[in-house]
């Protein structure tokens, strides 16, 4: 090859290079590991909570019937189960259904009782904290619940009654963006039976 044809030849591979380069350039793929949901869900959830209470007295609502359990039972504990659904009201509220069953014992002489409760359950926001990537992560929050009470055996504790409670309650968002874990201390007082007590229930929410 002469070296007029290899000049000719290298201008040639040059004009087509700078052609190609003045070509604009193809729009970059997507980032797969970008992300392509909300890093916390929000809205319509359901939750599972349970745990342990105490009622700090227990009354003998038919001492004819049970005799030997004197005039009351004194402080009674047990466990406590239950379920919510329902959804947040903006950023701030949100309002459930609840459902609750659990079981307490007092005194020898008293014995145990089962209880189940149903009624709703309104949470207010008073506190978020992000993560370092600006995500809200943690939560702190008051509730208030109130719902129909129901315990046997009838005419121990009662037969029906209505629970009061609520308290103050802290609320994790994982990195798993439907699911988040918490805890809630609550007072509760059964408003027929003049009974306060105390709840401390761990919680685990699906938000859909």
């Amino acid at each position: 090859m002469t070296p007029t044809r290899a000049a000719l030849g290298l201008a040639v591979l040059l004009a087509a290079a700078a052609a190609r380069a003045a070509e604009p350039a193809p729009p970059l793929e997507e980032d797969p590991r970008a992300p392509r949901f909300h890093e916390v869900e929000h809205g319509a959830f359901t939750t599972l909570e349970t745990g342990w209470f105490t009622l700090f007295k227990t009354r003998v609502a038919d001492r004819a019937r049970y005799p030997y359990a004197g005039a009351g039972g004194g402080a009674a504990s047990g466990w406590l189960a239950g379920a919510r659904l329902g959804t947040e009201l903006g950023d701030r509220f949100a309002l459930a259904g609840v459902v609750l069953v659990g079981n307490a014992s007092a005194s020898p002489s008293y014995g145990a009782f089962d209880l189940l409760m149903i009624g709703g359950d309104l949470r207010a926001a008073v506190w978020r904290g992000a993560d370092r990537q600006g995500v809200d992560r943690l939560l702190l929050y008051l509730h208030g619940r109130a719902g129909w009470l129901a315990t046997r055996p009838d005419g121990l504790f009662g037969s029906s009654d209505l629970l009061l409670g609520g308290g103050p309650g802290l609320e994790y968002y994982t990195h798993l963006r439907h699911f988040s874990i918490g805890l809630a201390l609550d007072g509760i007082y059964a408003v027929s039976a003049g009974a306060p007590g105390l709840a401390v229930t761990p919680t685990v929410t699906y938000t859909f």
